[in-house]
Order: C-alpha cells, then structure tokens, then sequence
C-alpha cells in the first residue's frame, strides 16, 4: 500500500493511541476546489508537523506536541494504518459541540475551519486505525508536501502484522455515539 493521508503528528499520535477514532477536515487549498474528498478508503497515517499549533489542540496535548516536534522532519516513522469506517458531514456549526471530549482540537480552531473557504462544514471521518508490529521509517519528500491531504509513498508499506489500536467493541461503541451524536 502506497497510499498516505497527512495529518498533524500529534493528531496521529492520538489515533494511534485510541484517544481519538476521527479525523476532521475541510480541504486543502492544493485540493479540488478546496475541498476535501475521501479518495482511498485505507492509507497509511503520515504524520507531518506543519501548521501545527498549540493554541489548535487542547490544553493537555501541549507538552505531546512538544514532544513530537523535536523529531527529525527528514525521516518519518510510518506506524498506523487507517480504514475509513463511517463519513459524515458537519454542516452546522451546533454539531462541533456534539463531538466535544471526543477529539483534540480546540473548538475555536474547529469553528474557524468550518466558517472558512467558499462553503462552510467540515468533513468527519471516523476511522479505524491498526498499529503496524514494526514502524517503517521513510525519508520525507518534497512530493509529500503542500496543502493535501492525499500523498502517493515513493515506495509501497506492506500492511502486514496490523494490530487494532482499539477493541471490535471499544471501537463499534465510540462509532455509534458518534453516529448517534451527529444524526439530526
């Protein structure tokens, strides 16, 4: 598999952590339109630290972005891999709240990229997310660069040895909450 989806490292760390099972999205601007698409059902969780902010992310993820940011940028440990499970749209804003406690950023960040770009909403993609038995490390390239989302690996990651990160029922139970929290 050579597909990667980018995404903060922090928030990566805490996919791969079962803290959180979504990933929310509006588009990048390198992106059709500027807007988000869920391309590949399955990729690899490329972790990335641009853009990343701590004012973007609650207060007890800090000292975690910290942590990640003194990390090499040039090589990069490939370690989860996700399956998209469920999408759904956020096309008002009460929803964001409906989600609180469920992730880790900020809802000041999250009401500012659903108000951004030409249509508001967000994307929510709940995903279940594998840990991968030995991380793979690769070189970072400048192709993986940019406003995108989607990234194309110079060379495939067998996903051999994936362990859920979450249980059947641990992951089925968040899942429906969410479902349940988003369904008018």
């Amino acid at each position: 598999m050579n597909i990667a989806f980018k995404e903060w490292a922090v928030v990566v760390d805490a996919l791969g952590h079962g803290e959180q099972i979504l990933i929310l999205r509006k588009g990048g601007i390198h992106e059709a339109g500027g807007q988000f698409r869920v391309d590949h059902q399955e990729f690899w969780l490329l972790p990335t630290q641009f853009h990343e902010a701590e004012a973007a992310v609650i207060l007890s993820k800090h000292q975690r972005l910290r942590e990640l940011d003194t990390g090499s940028r040039e090589q990069i440990s490939v370690e989860y891999y996700g399956v998209v499970d469920c999408v759904r749209r956020l096309d008002r804003e009460e929803k964001i709240e409906r989600l609180a406690g469920r992730h880790i950023w900020t809802d000041a960040i999250l009401h500012e990229r659903f108000a951004f770009g030409r249509e508001r909403g967000l994307y929510a993609l709940l995903v279940r997310v594998y840990r991968r038995t030995t991380p793979v490390g690769i070189q970072w390239l400048e192709s993986y660069g940019g406003c995108k989302s989607w990234v194309e690996l110079e060379q495939p990651i067998t996903a051999d040895n994936l362990v859920p990160v979450l249980s059947d029922s641990e992951f089925c139970r968040q899942r429906d909450a969410i479902v349940a929290s988003l369904t008018d």
